[in-house]
């Protein structure tokens, strides 16, 4: 019986795909703690705006962060910038 690539055991894997794993998983762990810091500090941002008389959203804000998420990764950064302003301010 021979196993595809995707029904390898652990134990028959490469070192060297053992380790990008690892790295995958330290990697999603700290997009994981930036996602949740980033969320916390855009909800403050709003807090203090809407105290000082200001509105809950910059739209010009929000533009400039679509543009950088395009700019930097092609027009799947949109919908990811989507979700990360999402995540801060919650839906609209």
């Amino acid at each position: 019986m021979t196993a595809s690539a995707t029904e390898l055991s652990n134990d028959a894997v490469p070192d060297e795909l053992k380790e990008l794993r690892t790295e995958i998983d330290a990697l999603d762990a700290e997009i994981i703690r930036m996602w949740q810091r980033r969320a916390e500090v855009s909800k403050r941002v709003g807090e203090i705006r809407m105290a000082n008389g200001g509105t809950r959203l910059v739209l010009d804000r929000e533009r400039a962060i679509l543009e950088k998420y395009r700019a930097a990764l092609g027009d799947d950064g949109i919908q990811i910038a989507m979700l990360v302003l999402r995540s801060g301010r919650g839906p609209l």
